[in-house]
């Protein structure tokens, strides 16, 4: 009888425990992490969860195709991400699908025609003067000082220079500094908004009495102060309607969050600069000075005159009115201090960056006002109710599924079924665990066709399990007893199920890569489950088998085991022969002659 291979087949014989041991270990480990985190089910996608699926198209210009590329592509996303996110809604998903498409899921209980008025708009970049702020919510219910109100301003303790060597940079305001209080910032703010221009040549049937004047910026300014004080930043649905709908040229109130997580809220001017009057900006470490990441903006022709007079009148204020909001659809994105007029067309800000944050804020500069329009190729709207029957019949097709392959498996491989449906409990239980961790670490959303992919693997993982126990039964056949037999089985069947998978895995890789929509839900599904099929039938299906060939209700072949040599017609047992010895030479008998 031929013995099995020594080595490392006859290692992985001897140790079946350890592998069990380790799997059990994994399986336990990531039950316990699931736990921990308090993703105890998977994250349920926009078709099984409910709610709304905008599929979103760039369009450039004629001779702009360019402008459709990637990084315009992902800066749109942080953008459209940013405005879902501003109407209260928790666990959306905004994420690029080819080369020109977007797509927006919005689960259930958000106003979808808000949302797609929010997501299908261009983004609008401002920079605007700071007229007043202070840290917003309960810790600032009082009326904070002007001192206080200035120091908490210091937000990033962000200044904005000359990008040119030779400026001077600016340093984080003089607390101590007395600022201007806030009714009088915003009157004078409106009466120099509403002032003629010494080239104007007002007449007196045309141009309204200065009372009157006076009256109306009055007006405006008290239900400002009005606004501004009963904004509190710190509640969602007040800092998604701060300042919406507010024209460039008219003063609003905003809402931003400060380095240490704080939300303040602002009084801003008019705006000063647009966001097409910057031509580039990108994020560059500052090695000459201490001052580390930092953002460097290059202005156009018009935009170098702008920003040339807004930080030049700013210049001339106390803290904090020499400050400036860079604001991204009515949210604060920054608010940088000015001690200087800058007039070279190019600036710096400086502040406590880090290269994520000076990056994220440089993307923001050049793209805020993007050189894209999107426009609107399908919306999906998809009830709670109808998820829940969706999900329910891709469950009882998947208990229908299991349930075929667990009596095939009882039917025809008997015993050997108290190997296989363990190992497909295994891998249901490392299915499921992956999918909880997944949903809150890399955003996986549990579709239907992803329910599908889940159910195309029972027949893939039924089938590995067939491979092994027929190619230990095809060494049964040949006269060989069980233990050896699976030895000898197990490379044989090992690159049968590898290459197997690898081409499951291929078309699954294949899939995700090329299509759009919810189709790479399947394509995830299928990949995942092919990498644990291979897993489980290394650490638990081939080292179980190995124990139980050790049992005499297997090894002597019973006929419930499945391996019953008489039903499955083998040979006689193979056993050494012995060559007869070879006649001795000597005299010859006479007789014989």
């Amino acid at each position: 009888m031929a013995a099995p291979k020594k080595g490392r087949s006859a290692s992985a014989q001897s140790k079946p425990w350890r592998s069990l041991a380790l799997i059990l270990i994994a399986i336990v480990a990531l039950t316990g992490g699931m736990f921990a985190s308090g993703h105890t089910t998977p994250r349920l996608g926009i078709d099984l969860a409910g709610g709304t699926s905008i599929t979103l198209r760039a369009v450039a210009e004629p001779g702009q195709e360019s402008a459709i590329n990637k990084t315009n592509m992902d800066t749109a996303v942080e953008i459209m991400n940013r405005r879902v996110n501003g109407l209260g809604v928790s666990e959306a998903e905004v994420q690029t699908q080819g080369a020109k498409n977007i797509i927006v899921n919005i689960p259930k209980g958000t106003n979808s025609k808000e949302a797609r008025q929010q997501v299908g708009t261009t983004a609008k970049l401002y920079f605007r003067p700071v007229l007043t702020t202070e840290v917003s919510g309960a810790a600032a219910s009082q009326s904070p000082s002007p001192s206080s109100s200035s120091s908490a301003t210091d937000k990033d303790k962000d200044k904005a220079t000359d990008a040119s060597p030779s400026a001077t940079g600016s340093g984080s305001p003089d607390p101590s500094a007395s600022a201007t209080s806030q009714g009088r910032a915003v009157t004078d703010a409106l009466k120099a908004d509403s002032t003629p221009s010494a080239s104007s040549s007002p007449s007196a049937s045309s141009s309204p009495s200065p009372d009157a004047s006076s009256s109306a910026t009055s007006e405006a300014a008290s239900k400002l102060e009005a606004q501004y004080a009963a904004l509190d930043c710190t509640v969602q649905s007040q800092r998604a309607t701060a300042g919406k709908g507010v024209k460039a040229s008219d003063p609003t109130v905003a809402c931003g969050q400060n380095s240490q997580g704080q939300w303040q809220k602002y009084i801003l001017g008019p705006a000063a600069v647009d966001g097409t009057d910057v031509k580039k900006s990108q994020a560059v470490f500052n090695t000459q000075t201490a001052a580390g990441w930092t953002v460097t903006m290059d202005f156009t022709g018009k935009g170098t005159k702008k920003f040339a007079d807004i930080t030049g009148q700013l210049a001339q204020k106390q803290s904090p009115q020499n400050q400036f909001a860079i604001v991204l659809d009515g949210n604060v994105v920054s608010d940088p201090y000015v001690r200087q007029a800058l007039t070279a067309g190019n600036a710096e800000i400086s502040g406590s960056f880090n290269q994520e944050e000076a990056q994220s804020l440089a993307n923001m500069l050049s793209y805020g006002a993007l050189p894209l329009t999107f426009k609107e190729d399908s919306v999906t709207t998809v009830t709670a109710a109808l998820g829940g029957e969706q999900l329910h019949a891709g469950l009882i097709a998947g208990g229908i599924g299991l349930a075929l392959v667990v009596v095939y498996l009882l039917v025809f491989y008997r015993g050997l079924s108290v190997i296989a449906i363990p190992s497909l409990l295994v891998s249901a239980a490392l299915t499921y665990v992956i999918m909880a961790l997944l949903g809150p670490t890399i955003g996986f959303a549990l579709n239907l066709p992803a329910v599908c992919g889940a159910i195309v693997a029972i027949g893939i993982t039924a089938d590995s399990f067939i491979v092994f126990f027929e190619r230990i039964r095809d060494e049964i056949r040949e006269g060989r007893s069980l233990r050896p037999s699976v030895e000898r089985a197990w490379p044989r069947a090992r690159r049968t199920i590898l290459v197997s998978d690898f081409v499951s895995f291929l078309a699954a890789a294949v899939l995700f890569i090329v299509t759009v929509g919810k189709v790479q839900g399947f394509a995830f599904t299928l990949g995942l489950t092919t990498v644990l099929d291979v897993v489980v039938v290394f650490f638990f299906t081939k080292p179980l088998m190995t124990i139980l060939a050790r049992r005499r209700f297997f090894a002597g072949g019973h006929k419930l085991s499945g391996l019953d040599p008489k039903s499955l017609g083998a040979k006689p047992p193979l056993r050494r022969t012995r060559r007869p010895a070879a006649p001795s030479a000597g005299p010859v008998d006479p007789k014989e002659a």
